[in-house]
């Protein structure tokens, strides 16, 4: 650390200085607010809270408790109504159930009971909504020995076997003095406990005996409820309200049962002694006084970085401008040292690049044009290379004037030779020659020609297609049927991989005249460097890379455009576009 940072740190720390023993009083005055606040907010937010959560609770087993005893009374009247029914009386006389059972799912839907049934006198189900119990015996049921007894509507709860209890509403059916039978109507609570569970409280039923016969928690049923809280396991109804709000297990659940973590509500429900009782975690409370104190201690944190930083600044400001003063001087003096070797060094580099610039321009210009001679007499030579072989054979065989055919040939690939070579040494006096009237189907028929040795070699289909009349441009016959040849070539090199090569030509005339050369190579992959000199993506020793450069230049000089592309089905598409010639030129052509 500099000297001005600890002098500063001094001032402000000092033994002795006031302005420290100002931060400490404000630092210790603010600690104890911040203290007092958050022990008052959480006494009284707790008591809030706790007294709301209270009443929800209350609210929410008025609204339980309401709705179970609405559902007894309800299908209480069920029982009465169906004993005065006349069909199941008249089925219990005559003995006939066959509508029975039929008529009792057409009441089941209506009431919404969980089932029905019609016992006979001796106790034997002849009609019920559930056919499997059809047959069953119940003489000895309490349900159904308290109905034949009473002549009124009978309550019941029955254990299941399965576990739960059922609540069954009996009473019995009379024809005239005699008992015919017993209607019994099952109540359906279970849905109660299903709608209960899916809250964070844990309810249950008790009737006047204490027993529980409804809860959230089936291993609650049948026990009393200090049983219940005993045997209940740490994953069970508290411990799932707890993991509903904050997901906190780490305490025993035994702390909850004795009040520190839940709460207990109770009514009584005005049904045969019965009662519900609810348990209701706290944790919901303790999460809303924390996020309460999470706020206020925040606010005090800020508060005193506030503190520190309005004590602080003075000092802070003055180091800190004395080193964005320093760090800008020894910028700047890098800087200019940078700047003047920089200089140096460029002065010392320009001379030799003075110098060596006339010579590589020189061997640049030699290099291309000893690659472009290479390239484009190397067709020419393949072509006088296969006639030579050709003529010899046929002076063999005594057919002189075909081989002098032959030789005629080769007298023509050397005049192209010789244009090719007056050509480039005119490469940099462009517009030099004079453009007379081209016949574009002559000329592919004059370059085909020459490359009817590669396509004697070779199985390659060639499609034509050509209008009927002549296609005129003004141009360099020889230049133009130069560019034809390279765009052919370039079309079998690309079709050498494939097992069925095709290449078609298409001459069109409209605004423009355009010839187009498709194959179904594999394509092109870089088409942006595709006419760049010496680009190519041939093995060494195939080319150099200047046939398409050669080609688009030629193309320009007349006037037109060489574009290229890959085609829908595959293969590439290289298009000459040239402009077409004028009346005075189709007159001279014709």
């Amino acid at each position: 650390m500099s000297s001005d940072a600890q002098s500063g740190w001094t001032n402000l720390f000092g033994r002795g200085a006031p302005l420290g023993w100002r931060l400490r009083l404000a630092v210790l005055a603010l600690l104890a607010a911040a203290v007092t606040t958050v022990w008052v907010t959480n006494s009284l937010l707790t008591s809030r809270f706790t007294e709301s959560t209270r009443n929800r609770a209350e609210l929410r087993l008025a609204l339980y408790s309401g709705n179970l005893l609405s559902e007894l009374r309800r299908n209480a009247i069920v029982p009465q109504l169906l004993a005065r029914d006349p069909t199941l009386i008249a089925a219990l006389q005559s003995a006939d159930f066959s509508l029975s059972t039929q008529r009792l799912l057409s009441f089941v839907e209506e009431i919404g009971a969980a089932s029905l049934m019609l016992l006979d006198r001796d106790g034997r189900v002849v009609a019920a909504t559930d056919r499997n119990r059809l047959g069953e015996a119940h003489r000895s049921e309490s349900y159904f020995v308290n109905a034949i007894r009473s002549n009124a509507t009978i309550f019941s709860e029955m254990p299941r076997e399965s576990g739960g209890y059922s609540f069954l509403y009996s009473r019995r059916l009379e024809g005239g003095s005699d008992i015919l039978g017993v209607i019994v109507v099952e109540v359906d609570l279970r849905k109660f406990e299903t709608a209960w569970a899916g809250i964070s409280d844990a309810v249950m039923v008790t009737d006047s005996t204490g027993t529980i016969i409804l809860s959230t928690e089936p291993q609650w049923r049948g026990l009393n409820e200090q049983e219940a809280l005993l045997r209940q396991h740490p994953q069970g109804a508290i411990q799932r309200a707890i993991r509903a709000t904050t997901d906190w297990t780490a305490l025993p659940p035994d702390a909850y049962v004795e009040g520190e973590a839940v709460m207990r509500m109770e009514t009584r429900i005005p049904f045969r002694g019965w009662q519900m009782t609810s348990f209701t975690t706290y944790s919901s409370i303790r999460e809303r006084v924390n996020g309460v104190l999470a706020l206020e201690i925040m606010g005090f944190a800020i508060l005193l970085a506030l503190t520190f930083y309005a004590l602080s600044r003075r000092a802070t400001f003055r180091m800190a401008l004395f080193q964005r003063e320093s760090a800008e001087l020894r910028a700047l003096n890098a800087r200019l040292q940078r700047e003047i070797a920089e200089r140096e060094r460029v002065e010392k580099t320009l001379e030799v690049a003075e110098q060596t610039l006339a010579q590589s321009s020189k061997l640049a210009a030699l290099g291309e044009m000893s690659a472009a001679v290479s390239h484009e007499l190397n067709q020419p030579l393949a072509a006088m290379k296969t006639y030579l072989a050709g003529a010899r054979l046929l002076l063999r065989r005594d057919r002189a004037e075909e081989a002098l055919a032959s030789f005629g040939r080769i007298d023509g690939l050397i005049e192209r030779m010789g244009a090719i070579t007056r050509q480039l040494k005119s490469y940099a006096r462009k517009g030099a020659d004079s453009f007379s009237p081209v016949n574009l189907g002559e000329a592919l028929a004059s370059s085909l020609s020459m490359m009817e040795p590669q396509l004697r070699q070779r199985q390659v289909k060639i499609t034509q297609i050509l209008p009927e009349d002549p296609v005129i441009v003004m141009g360099d016959r020889m230049r133009i049927e130069q560019v034809m040849v390279n765009l052919l070539r370039n079309a079998l090199d690309a079709t050498k991989s494939v097992a069925e090569p095709e290449v078609e030509i298409i001459l069109a005339a409209g605004d423009t005249a355009v010839l187009a050369v498709r194959d179904n190579g594999h394509g092109i992959e870089n088409i942006e460097n595709l006419f760049e000199p010496f680009y190519t993506t041939k093995r060494p020793g195939d080319g150099v890379g200047l046939g398409l450069a050669i080609s688009s230049g030629i193309v320009n000089d007349h006037g037109g455009r060489l574009t290229a592309r890959n085609g829908q089905n595959g293969g590439a598409v290289f298009e000459m576009q040239l402009p077409i010639a004028g009346h005075d030129g189709l007159e001279a052509a014709e």
